[in-house]
C-alpha cells in the first residue's frame, strides 16, 4: 500500500471522525470570560439561521382601549381576565386565536361552543383558561428567571394547539425491573414521548421526572476527597449530568454560559445566567405540578401519553434552542394584560406596601399514578435503587 493511499485513508477517517464528534466548520466562539480559562460559547452560523427561524415573535394585536366596562360585566362566566376592559379581553382572546389554534380551525370555535360563548364544556376551554392563570403567574411571581421579558401563549405554542416541546413519561422497556440486564432508564434509543438520547450518549433519558417533577437532589459533586463526605454514585452523577445536557441542548449554550471551567460547583465563581437557570428548574417544576398535572382528567385520551399522564414542559418548551426565547425578544412587553392581575388605582393607593413573595411551593401531591411515577424515578436518580 502505497504512502499516498494511506494518507486518503487518514483523511477520510478524519473527516469521519470530525463529523461523529462535533460541528462542521465553520463555528464562531464568543468569550465569555477572562481569556485562557476556556470560558466561551460555540456557535455555528449554518444553525443558528434554522433556529432563527422558529423563533420569530407571533402576531401582535393592536393595543386596545383600556377604559370602558369590564369584560366581567359584558360577558358572562369570565374568571380569569375579569379584570380587563372589553377592549382588553377581546385583545387577548383575537391573539389566543393567532398563537394557539390549530391551521385548519384558526377560529373561536377551537376553544368555544359557537351557540354559547360562556360553555365550558370543551376541554380546549377549561385548559386555556388554567394556561392564562399559569402564564400571569409566571409574568408576575418568576420574575427571578423570565425578568421583564416575560412569556406569552405563543412562548410555547408558536402558532399551534400543541407545543413542539413537551414530554410524557416513559412506560419503560419492562425489563426496569428484571433480576439482570436492567437498563436504569439509560443505555436505550428512545425517539417519542418528547425524549430522545440525550446528547447522543447512554446517559439516562428521562432526566425530567426525577428533577422537574419530582425533587430530587441535582447538586452531586462533593467537597471532601473519598471515601468521606460525599457518597454520591457515579450513577447519580450521570442522571445529573443528562439535565445539564437537556439544559445545553435547550438553550443552544454550553457548559460554560453558567458555569465557571475552573471551579464547576462554586456559585461565587459562577455566571449570573446560573442563578437564573436555578430559579428557572424550580420554575418548571411548580408549573408541572401545579397547573399541568391537575390537567390530567380534563385533557381526553388522544392528548396523553402510553401512561395516561399530560403532556409536561422542560427547558425547551420555551426556549426552543436559543439562551433567550426569541433571542430576548419581548413579546410580554406589548400585553400587560398577560403581565399579572390588574388593580385598579384607588385600590393600590390605599394598600400597604408588601413584601416581595416567594414563588409558590411546588405541589406535593399528584394525581392518578404520577405520585408513584415520581417517587420511583426520583429513587432512581438519587440512587436509593443501584
Amino acid at each position: 500500500m502505497n504512502i499516498r493511499f494511506k494518507l486518503l485513508l487518514a483523511a477520510i477517517a478524519s473527516v469521519g471522525l470530525l463529523s461523529a464528534c462535533g460541528e462542521r466548520p465553520p463555528v464562531q466562539s464568543v468569550q465569555l470570560g477572562y481569556r485562557g480559562t476556556g470560558m466561551e460559547v460555540n456557535y455555528n452560523p449554518r444553525l443558528l439561521k434554522i433556529v432563527a427561524e422558529r423563533n420569530q415573535i407571533g402576531g401582535i394585536q393592536p393595543a386596545a382601549d383600556t377604559s370602558g366596562p369590564l369584560a366581567k360585566d359584558i360577558y358572562q362566566n369570565v374568571q380569569v381576565l375579569n379584570d380587563l376592559s372589553v377592549g382588553e379581553f377581546t385583545r387577548v382572546m383575537l391573539s389566543m386565536t393567532e398563537w394557539v389554534t390549530p391551521a385548519e380551525q384558526k377560529n373561536c370555535t377551537y376553544c368555544h361552543n359557537a351557540e354559547n360563548y360562556s360553555d365550558g364544556s370543551k376541554y380546549q376551554y377549561q385548559v386555556a383558561r388554567s394556561m392564562l392563570k399559569m402564564t400571569r403567574e409566571i409574568n408576575s411571581q418568576w420574575t427571578s428567571h423570565v425578568k421583564q421579558t416575560g412569556v406569552t401563549c405563543h412562548t410555547c405554542h408558536r402558532g399551534g394547539p400543541v407545543p413542539a416541546y413537551k414530554w410524557f413519561t416513559d412506560p419503560g422497556s419492562g425489563r426496569e425491573n428484571a433480576f439482570i440486564g436492567t437498563r436504569a432508564g439509560q443505555n436505550s434509543v428512545i425517539t417519542g414521548l418528547g425524549m430522545t438520547t440525550i446528547g447522543h450518549s447512554s446517559l439516562p433519558y428521562d432526566p425530567y421526572t426525577p428533577f422537574l417533577l419530582g425533587d430530587a437532589n441535582i447538586r452531586v459533586e462533593g467537597t471532601a476527597a473519598l471515601p468521606n463526605g460525599n457518597r454520591s454514585s457515579i450513577k447519580q452523577a450521570e442522571w445529573t449530568y443528562a439535565l445539564m445536557v437537556h439544559m445545553s441542548e435547550s438553550l443552544g449554550v454550553n457548559c460554560t454560559y453558567c458555569h465557571n471551567t475552573r471551579a464547576w460547583a462554586s456559585w461565587s465563581q459562577s455566571r449570573p445566567q446560573r442563578t437564573v437557570a436555578w430559579y428557572g428548574i424550580r420554575m418548571v417544576r411548580q408549573l408541572n405540578n401545579s397547573y399541568l398535572l391537575p390537567l390530567t382528567q380534563t385533557f381526553p385520551a388522544h392528548r396523553k401519553g402510553p401512561e395516561g399522564d399530560v403532556a409536561k414542559i422542560n427547558c425547551a418548551t420555551c426556549h426552543q434552542g436559543v439562551y433567550k426565547p426569541y433571542f430576548g425578544q419581548s413579546m410580554a412587553k406589548d400585553y400587560p394584560e398577560l403581565r399579572g392581575r390588574k388593580t385598579p388605582a384607588a385600590e393600590a393607593a390605599a394598600a400597604p406596601a408588601a413584601p416581595a413573595a416567594a414563588p409558590a411551593k411546588t405541589a406535593t401531591s399528584s394525581p392518578g399514578k404520577a405520585s408513584n411515577v415520581i417517587a420511583q424515578a426520583t429513587a432512581a436518580a438519587s440512587g436509593d435503587r443501584l
